[in-house]
Protein backbone atom coordinates (compact mmCIF):
# COMPACT_ATOMS: atom_id res chain seq x y z
CA UNK A 1 0.00 0.00 0.00
CA UNK A 2 3.14 2.07 0.83
CA UNK A 3 4.95 1.53 -2.18
CA UNK A 4 1.69 2.34 -4.52
CA UNK A 5 0.92 5.91 -2.41
CA UNK A 6 4.34 6.68 -3.63
CA UNK A 7 5.09 8.52 -7.08
CA UNK A 8 7.60 6.44 -9.35
CA UNK A 9 10.17 9.27 -8.34
CA UNK A 10 10.08 8.96 -4.98
CA UNK A 11 10.21 5.28 -5.31
CA UNK A 12 13.53 4.93 -7.41
CA UNK A 13 15.01 7.59 -6.00
CA UNK A 14 17.66 5.51 -3.54
CA UNK A 15 18.76 8.36 -1.45
CA UNK A 16 15.13 9.35 -0.35
CA UNK A 17 14.87 6.10 0.55
CA UNK A 18 18.19 6.05 2.46
CA UNK A 19 16.96 9.38 4.37
CA UNK A 20 13.71 8.19 4.96
CA UNK A 21 14.72 5.23 6.36
CA UNK A 22 17.31 7.28 8.55
CA UNK A 23 14.71 10.02 9.95
CA UNK A 24 13.05 6.56 10.61
CA UNK A 25 15.47 5.35 12.74
CA UNK A 26 16.66 8.49 14.36
CA UNK A 27 13.50 8.89 15.61
CA UNK A 28 12.88 5.63 17.07
CA UNK A 29 16.61 5.89 18.72
CA UNK A 30 15.51 9.61 19.97
CA UNK A 31 12.20 7.68 21.68
CA UNK A 32 13.86 4.58 23.02
CA UNK A 33 15.93 7.22 25.21
CA UNK A 34 12.58 7.21 27.69
CA UNK A 35 10.37 4.22 26.14
CA UNK A 36 13.25 1.71 25.74
CA UNK A 37 13.97 -1.33 27.84
CA UNK A 38 16.32 0.92 29.47
CA UNK A 39 18.69 0.35 33.17
CA UNK A 40 16.96 0.08 36.24
CA UNK A 41 18.03 3.17 37.09
CA UNK A 42 16.84 5.31 34.38
CA UNK A 43 13.04 3.32 34.05
CA UNK A 44 10.28 5.64 33.82
CA UNK A 45 6.82 4.99 34.62
CA UNK A 46 4.72 3.79 31.25
CA UNK A 47 1.84 7.01 31.90
CA UNK A 48 4.79 9.46 32.22
CA UNK A 49 4.80 12.84 29.94
CA UNK A 50 8.37 11.91 28.31
CA UNK A 51 7.57 7.79 28.11
CA UNK A 52 4.34 8.23 26.45
CA UNK A 53 6.43 10.79 23.98
CA UNK A 54 8.72 8.23 23.48
CA UNK A 55 6.73 5.19 22.14
CA UNK A 56 5.09 7.47 20.03
CA UNK A 57 8.25 8.39 18.72
CA UNK A 58 9.33 5.03 18.55
CA UNK A 59 6.11 3.46 16.47
CA UNK A 60 6.14 6.82 14.45
CA UNK A 61 10.30 6.38 13.68
CA UNK A 62 9.38 2.72 12.75
CA UNK A 63 6.43 3.19 10.24
CA UNK A 64 9.05 5.50 8.30
CA UNK A 65 11.63 3.04 8.35
CA UNK A 66 9.45 0.24 7.04
CA UNK A 67 7.88 2.75 4.36
CA UNK A 68 11.80 3.76 3.22
CA UNK A 69 12.15 -0.37 3.21
CA UNK A 70 9.31 -1.02 1.03
CA UNK A 71 10.10 1.93 -1.14
CA UNK A 72 13.71 0.46 -1.50
CA UNK A 73 12.22 -3.12 -2.75
CA UNK A 74 10.55 -1.64 -5.10
CA UNK A 75 13.89 -0.02 -6.86
CA UNK A 76 15.22 -3.46 -6.00
CA UNK A 77 12.83 -4.63 -8.30
CA UNK A 78 13.11 -2.11 -10.90
CA UNK A 79 15.32 -2.45 -13.77
CA UNK A 80 17.91 -1.38 -13.15
CA UNK A 81 18.31 -2.00 -9.27
CA UNK A 82 21.01 -1.03 -6.97
CA UNK A 83 24.07 -2.40 -6.33
CA UNK A 84 25.14 -5.04 -3.31
CA UNK A 85 27.75 -1.97 -2.32
CA UNK A 86 24.65 0.64 -2.48
CA UNK A 87 22.68 -1.23 -0.32
CA UNK A 88 25.10 -2.27 2.19
CA UNK A 89 25.70 1.48 2.47
CA UNK A 90 22.42 1.97 3.22
CA UNK A 91 22.20 -0.54 5.82
CA UNK A 92 24.89 1.50 7.62
CA UNK A 93 23.10 4.66 6.99
CA UNK A 94 20.12 3.29 8.80
CA UNK A 95 21.34 1.09 11.38
CA UNK A 96 24.22 4.42 12.61
CA UNK A 97 20.94 5.94 14.86
CA UNK A 98 20.62 2.58 16.29
CA UNK A 99 24.40 2.10 17.64
CA UNK A 100 23.44 5.28 19.73
CA UNK A 101 20.12 3.96 21.37
CA UNK A 102 20.03 2.05 24.54
CA UNK A 103 18.60 -1.28 24.20
CA UNK A 104 14.94 -1.90 22.41
CA UNK A 105 12.14 -4.41 22.24
CA UNK A 106 14.03 -7.05 24.71
CA UNK A 107 16.17 -6.97 27.76
CA UNK A 108 18.07 -9.97 26.58
CA UNK A 109 21.02 -8.32 26.39
CA UNK A 110 21.00 -8.01 30.08
CA UNK A 111 21.07 -11.46 30.58
CA UNK A 112 24.06 -12.13 27.97
CA UNK A 113 25.88 -9.34 30.19
CA UNK A 114 25.04 -11.05 33.42
CA UNK A 115 25.65 -14.62 32.62
CA UNK A 116 29.54 -12.94 30.59
CA UNK A 117 29.91 -11.96 33.92
CA UNK A 118 28.95 -15.47 35.86
CA UNK A 119 31.40 -17.24 33.54
CA UNK A 120 34.09 -15.05 34.27
CA UNK A 121 33.31 -15.80 37.88
CA UNK A 122 33.56 -19.22 37.47
CA UNK A 123 30.00 -19.70 37.74
CA UNK A 124 28.05 -22.77 36.53
CA UNK A 125 25.68 -20.35 34.27
CA UNK A 126 23.99 -23.60 33.21
CA UNK A 127 22.81 -24.28 37.14
CA UNK A 128 22.02 -21.47 37.93
CA UNK A 129 20.22 -17.84 36.90
CA UNK A 130 21.72 -14.78 37.40
CA UNK A 131 20.45 -14.10 40.81
CA UNK A 132 23.33 -16.32 41.85
CA UNK A 133 25.49 -13.59 40.70
CA UNK A 134 23.39 -11.08 42.45
CA UNK A 135 24.69 -6.79 42.19
CA UNK A 136 23.41 -4.04 40.12
CA UNK A 137 24.26 -6.15 36.75
CA UNK A 138 21.83 -9.26 37.74
CA UNK A 139 19.41 -6.86 39.23
CA UNK A 140 18.83 -5.76 35.58
CA UNK A 141 17.69 -9.03 34.28
CA UNK A 142 14.21 -9.56 33.72
CA UNK A 143 12.52 -11.42 36.94
CA UNK A 144 11.27 -14.41 34.62
CA UNK A 145 15.33 -15.02 34.18
CA UNK A 146 16.20 -14.65 37.04
CA UNK A 147 16.27 -18.00 38.04
CA UNK A 148 16.75 -20.06 34.60
CA UNK A 149 20.33 -21.56 33.37
CA UNK A 150 21.86 -20.01 29.94
CA UNK A 151 20.86 -21.82 26.81
CA UNK A 152 23.01 -20.93 24.87
CA UNK A 153 26.40 -22.63 23.56
CA UNK A 154 30.16 -21.99 24.99
CA UNK A 155 31.24 -19.62 22.00
CA UNK A 156 28.66 -17.28 22.71
CA UNK A 157 29.38 -17.31 26.44
CA UNK A 158 33.18 -17.02 26.10
CA UNK A 159 32.83 -13.80 24.07
CA UNK A 160 30.55 -12.73 27.06
CA UNK A 161 32.31 -13.81 29.86
CA UNK A 162 35.06 -11.66 27.72
CA UNK A 163 33.24 -8.35 27.65
CA UNK A 164 32.81 -9.30 31.32
CA UNK A 165 36.25 -9.12 32.16
CA UNK A 166 37.30 -6.25 29.71
CA UNK A 167 34.30 -3.74 31.05
CA UNK A 168 34.93 -4.84 35.05
CA UNK A 169 30.70 -4.74 35.00
CA UNK A 170 30.18 -1.06 33.71
CA UNK A 171 26.75 -1.27 32.35
CA UNK A 172 27.26 1.12 29.54
CA UNK A 173 30.63 -0.03 28.24
CA UNK A 174 29.01 -3.90 28.43
CA UNK A 175 26.28 -2.84 26.29
CA UNK A 176 28.31 -1.02 23.69
CA UNK A 177 30.59 -4.38 23.91
CA UNK A 178 27.14 -6.64 23.13
CA UNK A 179 26.20 -4.36 20.50
CA UNK A 180 29.13 -4.26 19.02
CA UNK A 181 29.26 -8.02 18.68
CA UNK A 182 25.59 -8.13 17.11
CA UNK A 183 27.05 -5.55 14.19
CA UNK A 184 29.50 -7.69 13.90
CA UNK A 185 27.01 -10.60 12.92
CA UNK A 186 25.15 -8.88 11.28
CA UNK A 187 28.19 -7.53 8.86
CA UNK A 188 28.64 -10.75 8.20
CA UNK A 189 25.44 -11.65 7.49
CA UNK A 190 25.65 -8.72 4.84
CA UNK A 191 28.54 -10.10 3.02
CA UNK A 192 27.26 -13.69 3.09
CA UNK A 193 23.86 -12.49 1.36
CA UNK A 194 25.08 -11.76 -2.04
CA UNK A 195 27.54 -14.96 -2.30
CA UNK A 196 24.50 -17.36 -1.19
CA UNK A 197 22.46 -16.05 -4.03
CA UNK A 198 24.68 -16.34 -6.66
CA UNK A 199 25.42 -19.60 -5.37
CA UNK A 200 21.86 -20.54 -5.32
CA UNK A 201 20.87 -18.31 -8.90
CA UNK A 202 18.74 -15.49 -6.83
CA UNK A 203 19.76 -11.86 -7.03
CA UNK A 204 21.97 -10.43 -4.33
CA UNK A 205 20.51 -7.24 -4.38
CA UNK A 206 16.66 -8.83 -3.62
CA UNK A 207 18.74 -11.16 -1.38
CA UNK A 208 20.55 -8.12 1.00
CA UNK A 209 17.10 -6.09 0.96
CA UNK A 210 15.48 -9.09 2.08
CA UNK A 211 17.98 -10.85 4.40
CA UNK A 212 20.00 -7.64 6.15
CA UNK A 213 17.81 -4.38 5.72
CA UNK A 214 14.42 -5.85 6.79
CA UNK A 215 13.22 -3.81 9.88
CA UNK A 216 13.79 -7.20 12.26
CA UNK A 217 17.38 -7.39 11.66
CA UNK A 218 17.72 -3.38 12.59
CA UNK A 219 15.14 -3.44 15.64
CA UNK A 220 16.16 -6.61 17.18
CA UNK A 221 19.26 -7.56 15.87
CA UNK A 222 21.35 -3.75 15.95
CA UNK A 223 19.08 -2.27 18.41
CA UNK A 224 18.19 -5.20 20.66
CA UNK A 225 21.71 -6.54 20.07
CA UNK A 226 20.51 -10.55 20.19
CA UNK A 227 23.03 -12.70 19.68
CA UNK A 228 20.59 -14.53 16.75
CA UNK A 229 23.15 -12.03 14.66
CA UNK A 230 26.21 -13.76 15.57
CA UNK A 231 24.61 -17.51 15.05
CA UNK A 232 23.12 -16.17 11.58
CA UNK A 233 26.26 -14.70 10.31
CA UNK A 234 28.60 -17.61 11.16
CA UNK A 235 25.56 -19.72 9.38
CA UNK A 236 26.26 -17.25 6.39
CA UNK A 237 29.72 -17.46 6.03
CA UNK A 238 29.88 -21.22 6.92
CA UNK A 239 27.66 -21.72 4.26
CA UNK A 240 29.54 -19.75 1.56
CA UNK A 241 32.52 -21.82 2.30
CA UNK A 242 30.69 -24.92 1.66
CA UNK A 243 29.05 -23.48 -1.59
CA UNK A 244 32.78 -22.89 -2.42
CA UNK A 245 34.13 -26.22 -1.80
CA UNK A 246 35.39 -26.20 1.30
CA UNK A 247 33.08 -28.31 3.27
CA UNK A 248 35.42 -29.46 6.50
CA UNK A 249 35.96 -24.84 6.91
CA UNK A 250 31.79 -24.56 6.56
CA UNK A 251 31.52 -27.52 9.25
CA UNK A 252 33.50 -25.98 11.48
CA UNK A 253 32.02 -22.35 11.12
CA UNK A 254 28.24 -23.82 11.00
CA UNK A 255 29.21 -25.47 14.51
CA UNK A 256 30.17 -22.70 15.71
CA UNK A 257 27.43 -20.88 15.03
CA UNK A 258 25.62 -23.68 16.89
CA UNK A 259 27.84 -23.18 19.88
CA UNK A 260 26.07 -19.89 19.61
CA UNK A 261 22.44 -20.81 19.76
CA UNK A 262 21.82 -24.36 18.99
CA UNK A 263 19.33 -24.09 15.81
CA UNK A 264 22.44 -23.27 13.57
CA UNK A 265 23.10 -27.08 13.90
CA UNK A 266 20.75 -27.68 10.72
CA UNK A 267 22.79 -26.42 8.91
CA UNK A 268 25.28 -29.12 9.06
CA UNK A 269 22.68 -31.00 7.01
CA UNK A 270 22.89 -28.71 4.39
CA UNK A 271 27.31 -29.49 4.12
CA UNK A 272 26.43 -33.44 4.28
CA UNK A 273 24.19 -32.69 1.47
CA UNK A 274 26.64 -30.69 -0.84
CA UNK A 275 29.68 -33.30 0.07
CA UNK A 276 27.44 -36.12 -1.42
CA UNK A 277 26.43 -33.85 -4.29
CA UNK A 278 30.34 -34.11 -5.09
CA UNK A 279 30.41 -37.38 -5.26
CA UNK A 280 31.56 -38.50 -1.48
CA UNK A 281 29.08 -41.48 -0.41
CA UNK A 282 26.39 -40.66 2.29
CA UNK A 283 27.92 -42.43 4.41
CA UNK A 284 31.74 -41.25 4.15
CA UNK A 285 30.73 -37.59 4.15
CA UNK A 286 28.39 -38.06 7.36
CA UNK A 287 31.08 -39.50 9.43
CA UNK A 288 33.52 -36.92 7.92
CA UNK A 289 30.80 -34.09 8.76
CA UNK A 290 30.14 -35.47 12.31
CA UNK A 291 33.60 -35.84 13.36
CA UNK A 292 34.75 -32.38 12.23
CA UNK A 293 31.34 -30.79 14.04
CA UNK A 294 32.85 -33.10 17.09
CA UNK A 295 36.55 -31.40 17.59
CA UNK A 296 34.77 -28.01 17.05
CA UNK A 297 32.57 -28.74 19.87
CA UNK A 298 35.63 -30.17 22.16
CA UNK A 299 38.03 -27.27 21.65
CA UNK A 300 35.44 -24.59 21.83
CA UNK A 301 34.37 -25.72 25.26
CA UNK A 302 37.84 -26.85 26.52
CA UNK A 303 38.56 -22.84 25.22
CA UNK A 304 35.58 -21.61 26.93
CA UNK A 305 36.01 -23.85 29.92
CA UNK A 306 31.57 -23.82 30.28
CA UNK A 307 30.99 -27.46 30.12
CA UNK A 308 28.29 -29.35 28.17
CA UNK A 309 25.24 -28.10 30.97
CA UNK A 310 23.90 -26.38 27.73
CA UNK A 311 22.31 -29.45 25.78
CA UNK A 312 20.52 -29.87 29.15
CA UNK A 313 19.14 -25.89 29.10
CA UNK A 314 17.74 -25.01 25.98
CA UNK A 315 14.18 -25.65 26.88
CA UNK A 316 15.03 -21.94 29.41
CA UNK A 317 13.26 -19.76 26.62
CA UNK A 318 9.68 -21.90 27.47
CA UNK A 319 7.86 -19.66 29.72
CA UNK A 320 4.24 -19.43 30.86
CA UNK A 321 4.21 -16.15 28.85
CA UNK A 322 4.88 -17.65 25.65
CA UNK A 323 3.01 -16.87 22.85
CA UNK A 324 4.41 -19.51 20.54
CA UNK A 325 1.36 -21.51 18.84
CA UNK A 326 1.93 -24.68 21.02
CA UNK A 327 2.09 -23.32 23.88
CA UNK A 328 -1.12 -21.16 23.30
CA UNK A 329 -3.06 -24.20 22.36
CA UNK A 330 -1.84 -25.81 25.43
CA UNK A 331 -2.78 -22.97 27.77
CA UNK A 332 -6.35 -23.62 25.94
CA UNK A 333 -6.35 -27.00 25.95
CA UNK A 334 -5.73 -26.79 29.69
CA UNK A 335 -7.98 -24.08 30.37
CA UNK A 336 -10.90 -25.85 29.45
CA UNK A 337 -9.76 -29.20 31.04
CA UNK A 338 -9.89 -26.90 34.11
CA UNK A 339 -13.03 -25.98 33.80
CA UNK A 340 -14.78 -29.61 33.34
CA UNK A 341 -12.33 -30.46 36.54
CA UNK A 342 -10.07 -33.16 35.13
CA UNK A 343 -6.65 -33.62 36.38
CA UNK A 344 -5.12 -34.00 32.92
CA UNK A 345 -5.00 -29.81 32.61
CA UNK A 346 -1.40 -29.88 33.70
CA UNK A 347 -0.28 -32.53 30.95
CA UNK A 348 -1.75 -29.95 28.12
CA UNK A 349 0.83 -27.39 27.60
CA UNK A 350 3.65 -30.65 27.43
CA UNK A 351 1.35 -32.64 25.17
CA UNK A 352 0.86 -29.44 22.76
CA UNK A 353 4.98 -29.07 22.95
CA UNK A 354 5.57 -32.78 21.79
CA UNK A 355 2.96 -32.54 19.11
CA UNK A 356 4.81 -29.25 17.96
CA UNK A 357 8.14 -30.89 18.15
CA UNK A 358 6.43 -34.00 16.30
CA UNK A 359 5.30 -31.82 13.25
CA UNK A 360 8.48 -30.07 13.65
CA UNK A 361 10.13 -33.32 12.81
CA UNK A 362 7.79 -34.41 10.23
CA UNK A 363 8.26 -31.54 8.08
CA UNK A 364 12.09 -31.29 8.50
CA UNK A 365 11.84 -34.76 7.16
CA UNK A 366 9.57 -33.60 4.12
CA UNK A 367 11.40 -30.48 3.66
CA UNK A 368 15.03 -32.20 3.45
CA UNK A 369 13.36 -35.42 0.96
CA UNK A 370 11.93 -32.75 -1.78
CA UNK A 371 14.31 -29.94 -1.50
CA UNK A 372 17.87 -31.78 -1.24
CA UNK A 373 18.92 -30.05 -4.53
CA UNK A 374 18.32 -26.85 -3.28
CA UNK A 375 20.03 -26.77 0.32
CA UNK A 376 19.90 -23.18 1.02
CA UNK A 377 15.84 -22.87 0.58
CA UNK A 378 15.66 -26.54 2.63
CA UNK A 379 18.07 -25.02 5.28
CA UNK A 380 15.92 -21.85 5.19
CA UNK A 381 12.37 -23.51 5.32
CA UNK A 382 13.63 -26.26 7.85
CA UNK A 383 14.92 -22.91 10.49
CA UNK A 384 11.40 -21.12 9.63
CA UNK A 385 8.95 -24.44 10.59
CA UNK A 386 11.38 -24.79 13.74
CA UNK A 387 10.88 -21.47 14.61
CA UNK A 388 7.02 -21.33 14.31
CA UNK A 389 6.09 -24.85 15.74
CA UNK A 390 8.92 -24.93 18.48
CA UNK A 391 7.78 -24.28 21.98
CA UNK A 392 9.21 -21.19 22.33
CA UNK A 393 8.52 -17.97 19.76
CA UNK A 394 9.87 -14.59 19.83
CA UNK A 395 9.53 -12.21 16.77
CA UNK A 396 13.21 -12.36 16.01
CA UNK A 397 13.12 -16.08 15.71
CA UNK A 398 11.98 -15.70 12.34
CA UNK A 399 15.45 -14.01 11.19
CA UNK A 400 16.55 -17.39 10.97
CA UNK A 401 14.14 -19.19 8.27
CA UNK A 402 14.13 -15.20 6.78
CA UNK A 403 18.04 -14.97 6.53
CA UNK A 404 18.07 -18.15 4.21
CA UNK A 405 15.09 -17.60 2.14
CA UNK A 406 16.08 -13.99 1.31
CA UNK A 407 19.10 -15.80 -0.33
CA UNK A 408 17.47 -18.73 -2.01
CA UNK A 409 14.11 -18.37 -2.81
CA UNK A 410 13.04 -19.69 -5.92
CA UNK A 411 10.73 -17.07 -6.74
CA UNK A 412 9.32 -13.33 -6.37
CA UNK A 413 6.12 -14.14 -4.74
CA UNK A 414 8.13 -16.03 -1.88
CA UNK A 415 10.10 -13.04 -1.34
CA UNK A 416 7.02 -11.02 -0.63
CA UNK A 417 5.00 -13.28 1.12
CA UNK A 418 8.41 -13.48 3.41
CA UNK A 419 8.71 -9.78 3.61
CA UNK A 420 5.05 -9.26 4.53
CA UNK A 421 5.34 -11.39 7.64
CA UNK A 422 8.74 -9.40 8.20
CA UNK A 423 6.94 -6.06 8.11
CA UNK A 424 4.06 -7.55 10.62
CA UNK A 425 6.39 -8.81 13.03
CA UNK A 426 8.53 -5.74 13.24
CA UNK A 427 4.85 -4.27 14.54
CA UNK A 428 4.68 -6.91 17.38
CA UNK A 429 7.10 -5.87 20.38
CA UNK A 430 6.72 -2.83 22.65
CA UNK A 431 10.14 -1.14 22.20
CA UNK A 432 10.39 -1.89 26.54
CA UNK A 433 10.12 -5.19 25.74
CA UNK A 434 7.01 -5.84 28.26
CA UNK A 435 3.74 -7.25 27.42
CA UNK A 436 1.51 -4.54 25.93
CA UNK A 437 -1.84 -3.36 27.79
CA UNK A 438 -4.22 -1.18 25.90
CA UNK A 439 -3.72 1.82 26.68
CA UNK A 440 -0.29 1.51 25.65
CA UNK A 441 -1.40 -0.28 22.21
CA UNK A 442 -2.98 2.87 21.52
CA UNK A 443 -0.42 4.95 21.53
CA UNK A 444 1.47 2.66 19.85
CA UNK A 445 -1.32 3.04 17.41
CA UNK A 446 -1.54 6.71 17.37
CA UNK A 447 2.58 7.04 16.26
CA UNK A 448 2.02 4.64 13.55
CA UNK A 449 -1.18 6.39 12.39
CA UNK A 450 0.93 9.60 12.87
CA UNK A 451 3.57 8.62 10.81
CA UNK A 452 0.88 7.13 8.04
CA UNK A 453 -0.51 10.60 7.74
CA UNK A 454 2.84 12.45 7.35
CA UNK A 455 3.53 9.97 4.58
CA UNK A 456 0.84 10.59 2.84
CA UNK A 457 1.09 14.56 2.73
CA UNK A 458 4.51 13.90 1.73
CA UNK A 459 2.78 12.06 -1.70
CA UNK A 460 0.67 14.67 -1.75
CA UNK A 461 3.09 17.40 -1.74
CA UNK A 462 5.14 15.41 -4.50
CA UNK A 463 2.21 14.81 -6.96
CA UNK A 464 0.66 18.60 -6.51
CA UNK A 465 2.39 20.81 -9.58
CA UNK A 466 4.38 23.93 -8.26
CA UNK A 467 2.17 27.24 -9.25
CA UNK A 468 4.18 29.87 -11.19
CA UNK A 469 4.24 33.08 -9.13
CA UNK A 470 1.62 35.62 -10.99
CA UNK A 471 3.10 38.27 -13.37
CA UNK A 472 2.97 42.02 -12.40
CA UNK A 473 0.47 43.53 -14.94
Amino acid sequence: MLAKAFPVDLRTDLRRCQVLGLAGTAVLALGGETAGALPARDLLAPTSAHAVLGLVGVYFGLVLLTAAWVLLGRLVRGGDPPTPRALTLVLAVWAAPLLLAPPLFSRDVYSYLAQGAMVDAHIDVYAHGPSRLGGPLADEVAPLWQHTGAPYGPVFLAVAAALAGLTRGELPAGLAGMRAVAVVGVALMAAALPRLARHCGADPAAALWLGALNPLVLLHLVAGAHNDALMLGLLGVGLVAALGGRPALGAVLITLAALVKAPAALGLAAVLVLRARAGRPWLPAALGTAAVCAATTVTATAVAGTGYGWTGALDTPVSAQNWALTSLLGRATGAALASLGSDLAPLAVPAWHLLGLAVTAVLLAAIWWRLRPRPVYALGLSLAAVAAFGPAVRPWYALWGLFLIAAAAPSASVRHRTAAVAGVLALAVLPDGDPADTGRLLLAVSGGALAVVVLWQARLAARTPAVPPARPA
